[in-house]
């Protein structure tokens, strides 16, 4: 399956940011915009600092906003605030069909997943990278790497020296995100996996066995059969319980039966190094006995 890229980004161009999940810190929020109004065109309303519970807003506010910015003609990339929790409310209920008419660039990750999935099914790339709170830490080689995936998508990027759970090579267009949230949209019946893709996999603050179960019911389902190999970033703060099970153990017995490559340390997902990486665009996995290397995008991918 070949996706469709959006246009790259160029200085100027302008970009909107929205808060369609969870509240967030303002401050990081403030920061992180104005890093990103140094080299782009920042359009956002205030109200995405609203707060509403565990969300930020209203779902018809922040329904509201993401429609917006996603039928604006002049808005070239959309970034997230935060994540969280609240896309799963509406997400699936926006006009996607029109979105895929002038697609463009959509950044985030955790609870953004849930766009990348509906991207993901029309065949549109995305970014999954870190949001605008992220880029407020003033993490500089953040920083520089989302410039560099928004303006040169397309370009070469090697990830050498990774973890091998199951040795093998597989190339594909690179999917996935958030396992909680591909589990969920698993369950709305919206994840739609292209045959032989790159799956990639994080999640934060889960159990052990309950990566378990998400990952059996995701194979139970059909799901990680159109797999061609595994790709798995941080899975931060899953601790094991009393009874001593760890993730890495849970990831490796429950991935490996799959027969395809596995490989983890992935510099993605929550915690301090979380690289943006184009989902959708071709990914090239080497993994041998001991490390590994994956290639993303560039001829050679």
């Amino acid at each position: 399956m070949t996706f469709t890229m959006p246009p790259a980004l160029r200085p100027g161009d302008t970009v909107a940011v929205v808060a369609p999940s969870s509240p967030f810190e303002p401050t990081l929020a403030w920061v992180g915009l104005g890093w990103l109004a140094r080299r782009y065109r920042v359009r956002f309303d205030r109200g995405l600092f609203t707060r509403h519970g565990y969300l930020a807003g209203s779902d018809d506010r922040r329904r509201r906003e993401l429609e917006v910015a996603l039928g604006d003609p002049d808005v070239r990339a959309i970034v997230a605030v935060r994540g969280g929790y609240g896309l799963s409310r509406f997400v699936h209920e926006l006009d996607w069909a029109r979105f895929a008419e002038r697609p463009r660039w959509i950044v985030g990750f955790s609870d953004v997943t849930a766009i990348h999935v509906e991207t993901a099914r029309l065949g549109v790339a995305s970014i999954h990278g870190s949001h605008v709170t992220g880029l407020g830490r003033g993490d500089a080689r953040a920083r520089a790497a989302m410039v560099r995936v928004l303006e040169e998508p397309d370009a070469p990027r090697a990830f050498e020296d990774l973890g091998v759970f199951r040795p093998g090579r597989a190339r594909g267009p690179l999917v996935g995100g958030n396992l909680a949230i591909l589990h969920a949209c698993a369950a709305a019946g919206r994840l739609a996996l292209p045959d032989g893709c790159v799956l990639l996999l994080e999640d934060v603050t889960e159990r052990p066995y309950r990566v378990d179960r998400m990952l059996s019911t995701l194979e139970a389902g059909g799901h990680l059969a159109r797999a061609s190999a595994v790709l798995l970033g941080d899975f931060h703060q899953c601790d094991p319980g009393s009874d001593r099970v760890t993730v890495e153990e849970v990831l490796c017995e429950r991935l490996v039966r799959l027969g395809v490559p596995v490989a983890y340390g992935f510099p993605i997902g929550h915690a301090r190094r979380n690289d943006p990486v184009v989902l959708g665009g071709p990914a090239r996995v080497e993994l041998a006995d001991r490390s590994g290397t994956v290639v993303l995008g560039g001829p050679g991918a």
